[in-house]
């Protein structure tokens, strides 16, 4: 079990983001098919994949949190020393977290007024907050993930570090005890 904790801490926004592009490939593939092939168009295909592309752009947020892969000026921060980039790690993840922790009550909010409105789509008739509940579950995300840097960037700057991930356990166990 401990495994399977570690293997969907360390991929589950990867692993979410490769379903939904599959759906969405094959999706539109069978809508390319079925109207040149087959003169007809279905009328759910646009629908299910534009709320699977939503569901990818939150997810994706999470992820690139994950990968530290933010709009950055790298060359300011290298004139830092270990313990400076340390520093403004630390003060933009805090910066980063209360950001997303502001926006949590906000998505919650949102979904709560989807669910009492009992909306459905138009074309499958799919209630509306299984879409509208992307934001809350990728903002509480963000939240663990920048958390998890967080504790990174202070790891980092009591020890004097340059750790950019926490040595991964899977990795280790795969590669025997000793991490080689």
């Amino acid at each position: 079990m401990k495994k399977v904790l570690l293997y969907v801490d360390e991929y589950l926004e990867e692993f979410v983001m490769t379903i939904l592009l599959i759906l969405m490939a094959v999706i539109m593939g069978i809508q390319v098919l079925s109207r040149y092939a087959f003169g007809m168009s279905l009328s759910w295909s646009e629908e299910v994949t534009r709320y699977l592309f939503i569901w990818s752009a939150f997810i994706s947020v999470s992820l690139c949190t994950k990968k530290f892969l933010a709009i950055k000026i790298d060359q300011f921060v290298r004139i830092f020393s270990k313990r400076g980039r340390a520093i403004l790690g630390l003060i933009n993840y805090t910066i980063q977290f209360a950001f997303f922790v502001y926006l949590v009550p906000y998505a919650w909010r949102y979904l709560m007024t989807t669910i009492k409105s009992g909306q459905v789509s138009p074309a499958c008739g799919i209630p509306m907050y299984y879409i509208q509940s992307a934001p809350l579950i990728c903002f509480s995300l963000c939240v663990i993930r920048i958390a998890e840097r967080w504790l990174l960037e202070l790891h980092n700057l009591k020890n004097n570090d340059d750790l950019v991930r926490w040595p991964s356990r899977i990795h280790k166990e795969s590669k025997g005890s000793d991490g080689k």
